[in-house]
């Protein structure tokens, strides 16, 4: 009975050990590549298994299963919580609060009957009023809508609204709205957020969304970047080239060639006291004549919101020191 137990169980552990060893060759399998048997390596910034040998990729778009938020101790590891939507700036509760739907439908598809609409209908109406709790709030919700309005319409990233949302809360804390529009500090703090972030817009192209004029755009505009101590560097033409390039359909050859143009512009000087717009105008204008793109002065003018006269003028002046800057080398 002893040898019989025994000889079973030698039966088991040389099946285990058969099918752990085939698991061991099916994961060392599966960890090659398939074109030169190299090792494969995991990027997970990009999401993707390549091979360290040739180079080709196996996998992409791998699922992150990892935590969305960072935390810098047990404590704060503990308290993070994989569901719900992330906080945001751009609401003006951080996107804590619920929103009830606008479809008058159950969670099977079915319409709702009358009563239940109007039941319903007061519950979004009380919801909206629960949200904003004192005249900060509804004027944050207010400013925070109307930055989000222009930024879509400008078409600029998440970041730079995110941005935008936080100059506008120092703002208000701060204490800088008595006697100014919520509109007009809400536009100067969208305009300082994209120059901060790199993707920079025009006054021009900023006033054309906003519901404040130009003037009164610059001087809250000035007031809020000096009383919050905002760090600006002055725009760069260069920021502007690849909308301009890319909205008037110009090669990766035109657009290189607008940024040579623009470095040797400033190189000679010609950079200060002119508008960044118009000499990024001027410069593609001159890098399509210079690789054989048919581009006019009137499409070019009506991408950059700029005239006919800016672009042939600091055209001209882009061109000279170019060729000065040639004929020095």
């Amino acid at each position: 009975m002893t040898d019989t137990t025994t000889t079973t169980e030698r039966h088991s552990t040389a099946r285990t050990d058969e099918t752990t060893v085939d698991e061991t060759t099916e994961s060392v399998d599966e960890r090659t590549c398939p074109e030169c048997g190299g090792s494969l390596q995991s990027h997970e910034a990009r999401g993707e298994t390549v091979c360290g040998d040739c180079g080709l990729v196996v996998e992409e778009d791998a699922v992150d299963r990892g935590p969305e938020w960072r935390a810098f101790n047990a404590s704060e590891k503990d308290e993070k919580s994989r569901v719900g939507a992330p906080t945001t700036k751009m609401m003006h509760d951080d996107g804590l609060s619920t929103n009830i739907g606008w479809q008058n439908k159950d969670a099977y598809g079915n319409s709702l009957s009358s009563n239940q609409r109007q039941k319903m209908q007061r519950l979004r109406t009380w919801n909206e009023r629960f949200r904003t709790r004192d005249s900060k709030e509804r004027n944050l919700k207010q400013a925070l809508g109307e930055i989000d309005r222009m930024a879509s319409s400008l078409g600029l990233p998440k970041n730079v609204r995110e941005t935008a949302s936080v100059i506008y809360r120092r703002a208000l804390d701060e204490d800088l709205l008595p006697g100014r529009s919520i509109e007009g500090v809400a536009t100067a703090s969208l305009y300082a957020a994209a120059r901060q972030a790199g993707t920079p817009r025009s006054l021009d192209e900023i006033a054309l969304v906003s519901r404040v004029d130009k003037m009164e755009l610059t001087r809250t505009y000035r007031y809020v970047v000096r009383e919050l101590n905002l760090e600006i560097q002055p725009a760069d033409p260069a920021q502007y080239v690849p909308r301009f390039a890319s909205e008037l359909g110009l090669s990766d050859e035109g657009e290189r060639r607008a940024r040579q143009l623009l470095d040797d512009a400033r190189t000679a000087g010609l950079h200060s006291g002119k508008s960044p717009v118009g000499l990024a105008a001027a410069a593609v204008y001159a890098a399509a004549l210079l690789v054989n793109e048919k581009v006019t002065q009137s499409e070019v003018g009506d991408v950059a919101n700029v005239s006919e006269v800016t672009i042939r003028n600091r055209y001209k002046e882009l061109l000279d020191a170019s060729d000065a800057g040639l004929a020095a080398a």
